[in-house]
C-alpha cells in the first residue's frame, strides 16, 4: 500500500492515509467474534483505494468487504461488518462515535422539526437525564449485518432525499417507548418506558416498520395495515380511492373490498345505462395505491377483494396473468378470493357454481359474511330463480383456475369468510368480517363510506407488534411482555393522527391490536422440533395458547384500569365467548394437548370487565422487522441457513440464529416434503389467534412427475388449510431454481 496516497476527511480536509487508524477500527469490530480475520477484511478492500478517496468511501468499501465474507464457515462476519457499519453511521449522525446526551439531542432534533415538540412539553429536562441512566448504547453492538441496513435504510430518521441520518437505535428505541407512554401518570410512567425501551432494544419485542420509522417524529399515523370497504355507488368509490391515498401517503398497507360492485352489463339508473363492470373501477383503485411512495420507506400496495360466486369472477382471476392486454388487466394489486363452505362443498361433490352480479341477488353479500344458513338459502333460491341473470360453471373448473392463476402469480390469495365470522371475536350478525388486508393477517369488520366524511362508515386500523420466541426461555415471560405490548400499542391509537371520520370512530369503538411472533422457525430449531413430522405440535398448542391467554388478560386489566372498549358489546367475548369455544374441532385430531392457564377465571372476569381491545392477536409476515431483531421471520421456515434478503440497498445475507450450535436442527424450506405438516401447525395457531395469519404454501416442482406441481395437489393443500380452520392464505412460493434462496415479500402490511 503507498502511504504517499491522500483522503478526505469528512469535514473536508486532506491528509495522509493512516492504515494503523484504519487497522484498529477493524480490530475493534472483530473483538470477541469467532472465524473473523482483520487481515482478510483488510486485504479484500485495500485494493479499491485510490488517491483523494473520501474517508467515508473507505469506511463503505471496509464494510462491504467485511459483508462480502458472511458465509456458513465464518458468520460472525455478520457481527464484524454490523459493528463497522454502527461505527459509520454514528459518524454521519454525529460527527464521531459517541452519540450526544439524550436531552441535547432531542432539544436539537425538535428545534430542526425532525422529532415532535411533544417530547420536550410532556418530559422535563430532569426525566431525560433519568431516562438516560437505562439508555445501552452498547446495544447497538449486537445487531446483525442485515438489521443495520434494515435500520439505516427503513427507520431511522433521515432526509430521504440527501441521505443524512440524524439518530442511531438506541435513540429509536428509547423514543418510541416515550412517546407511547407518555400520557402514563408521572409517577409510574419512566418505570414503563423502561421496561419497554429493554424489551424492544433486546429485541424481545418486535416493532413493524410505521411504528420504527414514524414514533417520535412529527408524522402520527402508525397503523400498519388499513381496510377499506367500497358500497356499490360512484360516491362510495370515490370515497374508497380518496381514504386509499390518504393511507398509502401514510405508509399503511391497503386491504380494499369491492366485491359489492355490480357486473359489467348491469343496469344503471333504471336502465338508462349498462354498468362498465368492476374491471375500469379496480384499475382506478390501483392509481390510486400506486400515487404515493410513502416517503421512501416503502411501495405502496394493496390486495383487492371479491367473492367466487362475483358474476364478473372468471376476468378477475385473471386480472395480475401475464398473458392479455393492459384494457382487461390490473396486474399491480393483488387479490384476496373469498370461499366460504358451500363453494367448497360444490367443489367435492363435483357440482356447479353459479355466479351473481351482487347488484341482483338481494341479501345474498350480507348473508356471505353474517349467516352461512341464510346464504345457502338465499343461493339456492336465487338459482332456482329464471328472471335473475346468472352463469353456471362447474366447480372444478372455477377452482382449477383459480389454482392456476394462484399457482403462476404467486398472489392470488384466499379468504375463508365462514371461518373468518365463526371463529372471531366480533359477533357477526352485529360486525361481520368481509375482507382482509394487504397480508392477509387482519380480520376486522368494515363498512363503505358514502363520502370522506360519512361518520358512519368504518374504515379498519390494525396497529401490530410481535413477540420474538427466540428471545425467550419460558412461556411465563409472556405475560410481563404482552401486558407491555398491550400497553404500548392501546397508547398508540389515542397518540396517533386519523385523516377521516371512518378510521377514527372505528378505532376509537373496537381499539383493534394485533401482536404477533417472530423467530418461529429457530424456536422450534432451539425446541428439537420439526414443520414437517407433527413433532412441533403440542409445543405449538401450549405456546399460542399461552400468547392469546396473556394477550387478552392484558387487555382486561387494562379495561379494569381504563374502561372496555365503547362496542365491547358487538363481540363474542361479551357473551363470554372465547377462542378456545369456536375452533375447529379437527384440530383435536393432530394434537391431544390439553389447555393449561385459567381460562374459566379469565372468561369471568371478561364478563364482568370487558377488554380494552376487540383484538389483540394476528400473525403478520414481518420480512423486513424480523431482520433487525436478526430473527426468521414470522412463523416461516428459513430457504437456507444463510438467507440472501432484497433490499433497496442490494442483497443482504441474513444468518439463522445460534447458527453455530443449531446449524443441524433446522428444517430449511424446500426440504420440507408437503405443506402438510406446516398447515397443521397454522391451524393449531389459528385456534388461538383472533384475527388471522399470513400462511403460505410452498411447492418444489422436482418432488413431482415431469417436474411440474400438479393442480390437484394445490387444490388439495386448500382443502386441508379449509378443513384445519385456517382462515386465510397467502403467498404461493414456487421453487424455481434461479432465486431458490432469495426473499421478497411485503412486511407486516
Amino acid at each position: 500500500m503507498n502511504n504517499n496516497l491522500f483522503v478526505t476527511k469528512r469535514n473536508g480536509k486532506k491528509e495522509p492515509i493512516d492504515l494503523e487508524k484504519i487497522h484498529k477500527v477493524i480490530a475493534w469490530a472483530a473483538e470477541g467474534l469467532d472465524d473473523v480475520s482483520v487481515s482478510q477484511v483488510e486485504l479484500k478492500s485495500h485494493i479499491q483505494f485510490y488517491d483523494g478517496i473520501k474517508t467515508s468511501d473507505i469506511h463503505e468499501t471496509i464494510i462491504k468487504s467485511a459483508a462480502d465474507l458472511i458465509s456458513e464457515e465464518s458468520p460472525d462476519y455478520q457481527y464484524l461488518s454490523a459493528r463497522l457499519a454502527i461505527f459509520h453511521l454514528r459518524k454521519k449522525a454525529y460527527g464521531q462515535f459517541e452519540p450526544p446526551k439524550l436531552y441535547t439531542h432531542v432539544v436539537n432534533m425538535v428545534e430542526n422539526n425532525k422529532y415532535d415538540q411533544h417530547l420536550l412539553s410532556d418530559y422535563s429536562e430532569s426525566e431525560f437525564e433519568q431516562m438516560e441512566r437505562f439508555l445501552v448504547h452498547q446495544r447497538d453492538l449486537d445487531f446483525s449485518y442485515a438489521a443495520v441496513k434494515q435500520l439505516e435504510g427503513k427507520y431511522l430518521v433521515q432526509n430521504r432525499v440527501t441521505g443524512e441520518i440524524y439518530e442511531s437505535a438506541q435513540f429509536l428505541y428509547l423514543l418510541v417507548a416515550a412517546c407511547l407512554f407518555a400520557k402514563y401518570p408521572v409517577d409510574t410512567r419512566l418505570g414503563y418506558i423502561e421496561r419497554f425501551y429493554d424489551a424492544i432494544s433486546t429485541f424481545k419485542l418486535s416493532l413493524p416498520t410505521p411504528i420504527m420509522a414514524g414514533v417520535r417524529t412529527p408524522t402520527r399515523q402508525f397503523s400498519s395495515c388499513v381496510l377499506i370497504e367500497c358500497g356499490d355507488s360512484l360516491d362510495s368509490i370515490n370515497a374508497a380511492t380518496s381514504s386509499i391515498v390518504k393511507y398509502v401517503s401514510q405508509r399503511a398497507g391497503i386491504g380494499i373490498n369491492a366485491g359489492r360492485i355490480r357486473a359489467l352489463g348491469s343496469s344503471i339508473r333504471n336502465g338508462e345505462a349498462f354498468h362498465t363492470g368492476c374491471i375500469p373501477f379496480f384499475k382506478h383503485f390501483q392509481t390510486a395505491v400506486k400515487s404515493c411512495s410513502q416517503g421512501g420507506v416503502r411501495g405502496g400496495a394493496a390486495t383487492l377483494f371479491y367473492p367466487l360466486w362475483h358474476l364478473e369472477v372468471e376476468s378477475l382471476l385473471v386480472l395480475k396473468n401475464n398473458r392479455g392486454v393492459e384494457e382487461n388487466r390490473v396486474r399491480h394489486l393483488d387479490y384476496g378470493v373469498q370461499f366460504n363452505k358451500l363453494m367448497y362443498t360444490r367443489l367435492i361433490k363435483g357440482g356447479s357454481i353459479t355466479l351473481f352480479s351482487p347488484s341482483d341477488v338481494p341479501g345474498l353479500y350480507d348473508a356471505f359474511f353474517e349467516d352461512q344458513e341464510k346464504f345457502e338459502e338465499l343461493y339456492l333460491k336465487y338459482e332456482a330463480d329464471d328472471t335473475i341473470r346468472k352463469k353456471c360453471i362447474k366447480a372444478i373448473e372455477l377452482f382449477t383456475l383459480f389454482a392456476q392463476e394462484r399457482a403462476s402469480t404467486g398472489r392470488i390469495y384466499l379468504q375463508n369468510v365462514d371461518h373468518c365470522n365463526t371463529h372471531s371475536p366480533f359477533d357477526p350478525k352485529q360486525a361481520p368480517i368481509r375482507q382482509s388486508n394487504l397480508c392477509l393477517e387482519i380480520a376486522l369488520p368494515t363498512k363503505p363510506m358514502e363520502d370522506i366524511n360519512d361518520p358512519n362508515g368504518e374504515i379498519a386500523l390494525c396497529t401490530l407488534s410481535a413477540f420474538n420466541l427466540g428471545a425467550i426461555d419460558s412461556l411465563d415471560e409472556l405475560e410481563d411482555l404482552a401486558d407491555l405490548a398491550v400497553r404500548a400499542l392501546d397508547s398508540l391509537l389515542d397518540y396517533q393522527n386519523y385523516p377521516m371520520p371512518a378510521a377514527y370512530n372505528a378505532t376509537m369503538g373496537r381499539r383493534t391490536l394485533g401482536i404477533g411472533v417472530i423467530n418461529y422457525a429457530y424456536y422450534l430449531a432451539k425446541n428439537g422440533v420439526f414443520y414437517s413430522n407433527g413433532s412441533a405440535n403440542n409445543l405449538t398448542h401450549r405456546t399460542f395458547e399461552a400468547i392469546q391467554f396473556y394477550l387478552l388478560k392484558a387487555s382486561n386489566e387494562l379495561a379494569k384500569e381504563q374502561g372496555a372498549c365503547p362496542k365491547f358489546n358487538e363481540t363474542r367475548l361479551s357473551q363470554g365467548i372465547l377462542p378456545i369455544d369456536t375452533y375447529k374441532k379437527t384440530i383435536d385430531d393432530i394434537t391431544g394437548e390439553a389447555l393449561h392457564l385459567d381460562w374459566e377465571g379469565l372468561r369471568a372476569s371478561i364478563i364482568e370487565h370487558g377488554v380494552r381491545n376487540s383484538t389483540v392477536s394476528a400473525l403478520m409476515p414481518s420480512e423486513t422487522s424480523s431482520q433487525i431483531s436478526n430473527a426468521t421471520n414470522g412463523i416461516e421456515p428459513p430457504r437456507g441457513l444463510i438467507s440472501i434478503k432484497a433490499s433497496k440497498d442490494g442483497v443482504l445475507k441474513q444468518v439463522v440464529p445460534d447458527y453455530k450450535n443449531l446449524k443441524d436442527s433446522y428444517e430449511l424450506l424446500w426440504d420440507i416434503p408437503s405443506n402438510e405438516g406446516y398447515l397443521q401447525l397454522v391451524g393449531i395457531m389459528q385456534k388461538f389467534i383472533d384475527q388471522t395469519i399470513s400462511a403460505n404454501t410452498n411447492y418444489d416442482p422436482r418432488r413431482f412427475d415431469n417436474g411440474k406441481v400438479p393442480i390437484k395437489q394445490v387444490l388439495k393443500d386448500i382443502l386441508t388449510a379449509y378443513k384445519l380452520g385456517i382462515k386465510t392464505m397467502y403467498y404461493h412460493n414456487t421453487r424455481d431454481g434461479a432465486s431458490e434462496n432469495m426473499l421478497g415479500g411485503d412486511d407486516e402490511a
